[in-house]
């Protein structure tokens, strides 16, 4: 998936009521900019960080900018707005880029199911069972290239996996599928530590029928693919 305007680059000075960031372009001026991402963007959010911004000129949108990257300096990247993934991965199962989920030609996504959700993915194919994707943007990192999910406690992600489950108690495929959202980690593990009703219901899902998938992405100020090779699963802590 690639940005469809040329990102721009610049500094953070602050993130605040979650969705807005205030910013200085490389020519001093500052601006703010809307951040796609309801969680806490722990180590993500420091100011002075040096960030890319896709700018716009909708007139249907108050602000001018959106956040999209972390720049980590390094030569590796995070991607920051958690509506990219689903953008990304749409192109890669439509591609059929995804193993698992290869033999499935038709996928459309937002579809209303369960109790008041929208799945982001549903899969289908005559002769197989649908295959019902949730996906999770993941862009915590506590440790050297190991990334984490969630990054905060998140009830609706709880809500999601139950969701899951009872689609694979149905018969069809139920899979929750984290999207790494970073250039420097090789290996994936639930934060139970940081919500572990979340990773209890995990387990919970996984044993009933819930398959896991954890896939990482290839991230550049001009867009991001989802990569071919799963990333290392780590045992939960």
């Amino acid at each position: 998936m690639r940005f469809e305007t040329p990102l721009i680059p610049a500094r953070l000075i602050r993130r605040y009521k979650r969705f807005l960031a205030d910013c200085r372009l490389e020519d001093r001026r500052e601006v703010t900019a809307h951040c796609a991402n309801p969680g806490s963007m722990m180590g993500l959010a420091e100011p002075g960080e040096k960030i890319w911004l896709e700018p716009n000129d909708d007139p249907k949108k108050k602000l001018k900018y959106g956040w999209r990257l972390v720049d980590h300096e390094n030569g590796h990247f995070t991607g920051v707005d958690t509506s990219v993934p689903n953008k990304a991965l749409r192109a890669a199962l439509e591609a059929r880029e995804i193993p698992e989920l290869a033999s499935y030609e038709t996928v459309r996504p937002e579809v209303k199911y369960g109790e008041n959700s929208r799945i982001d993915f549903l899969l289908t194919q005559p002769g197989l069972p649908d295959a019902y994707v949730e996906v999770k943007s993941v862009t915590l990192s506590r440790q050297p290239g190991l990334a984490e999910f969630p990054d905060s406690v998140t009830a609706r992600g709880t809500k999601h996996l139950g969701e899951l489950a009872a689609m694979a108690a149905q018969g069809h495929r139920a899979v929750m599928l984290y999207l790494v959202q970073r250039t420097d980690c090789d290996r994936f593990a639930l934060a139970a530590d940081i919500d572990p009703t979340y990773a209890a219901a995990f387990e919970v899902a996984r044993a009933q029928g819930v398959e896991k998938l954890v896939y990482g992405t290839q991230i550049s100020p001009m867009g991001i693919l989802v990569t071919r090779q799963s990333i290392v699963e780590r045992k939960l802590r």
